[in-house]
């Protein structure tokens, strides 16, 4: 099972270095100029890319602290713990991304509009989410693994109030997707639809990374905490 990860991990590797030179190349050279705001508005596939991943990591965390509690195993608590720190990251690119946009489309870097106050607010709780679990490092491993999924649960409540934040108030962001269409050319589809694509397989290289990390981090520890042991029991 773990060479096949390890092909599976190297596959990503390669992929990753052909799917995101083409999406920048896309982005830039195929996607074509908008109208009013120009070249500006490409920063808009990176944005649209990282929310989606930055959803996704924050559903895998909400998906894998339920499993955690149901069955205690703490694989389940790793993967939670490395979605969350990869959905920050992308999460932190959105709003950095969305400020660019704001300035060249609204003539501010930052105005309290549902999406950009739902948006910070999700960051904050799972930044929030990472410091908690900073904090209860010294705790004991099974309570602070419980505590922590019981917080990574309920952050996820504020992932459909991002996302449905444009339809259910007056808001000055754009609605991307709506019943009648896209309101984008067949090509900005095509090359929307390649970048996510590209940063969901960056996202799936990150966490196997960062699972790994993980799990070397808690062989280290178990080492030390032996050794410890044995040096308490020394004459």
């Amino acid at each position: 099972m773990r060479d096949f990860l390890n092909k599976i991990e190297k596959y990503l590797f390669y992929l990753l270095g052909i799917i995101i030179p083409l999406s920048i190349l896309a982005i830039f050279h195929y996607a074509p100029k908008e109208r009013v705001m120009g070249d500006v508005q490409r920063i808009f596939y990176y944005h649209v890319g990282s929310a989606w991943v930055g959803f996704f990591a924050f559903f895998i965390v909400f998906i894998a602290s339920i499993l955690y509690l149901r069955k205690k195993e703490t694989g389940y608590n790793r993967i939670a713990l490395a979605s969350a720190e990869i959905g920050v990251i992308f999460t932190t690119i959105v709003l950095g991304t969305g400020m660019l946009w704001g300035r060249s489309a609204w003539n501010t870097w930052w105005t309290w509009d549902p999406r950009l106050t739902t948006s910070l607010i999700l960051w904050l709780m799972y930044l929030g989410y990472l410091f908690l679990r900073l904090a209860l490092q010294d705790e004991e491993n099974e309570k602070q693994q419980r505590l922590a999924a019981v917080f990574g649960i309920i952050a996820f409540v504020n992932v459909p109030l991002v996302f449905f934040s444009i339809r259910w108030w007056r808001t000055i962001h754009p609605v991307v997707i709506e019943v009648g269409g896209t309101g984008l050319s067949p090509r900005m589809i095509q090359v929307l639809i390649f970048s996510v694509l590209a940063i969901t397989i960056l996202y799936l290289q990150l966490i196997s990374l960062k699972i790994k990390q993980l799990k070397n981090k808690e062989r280290v520890e178990k080492i030390q905490n032996t050794l410890r042991r044995k040096e308490g029991m020394a004459p």
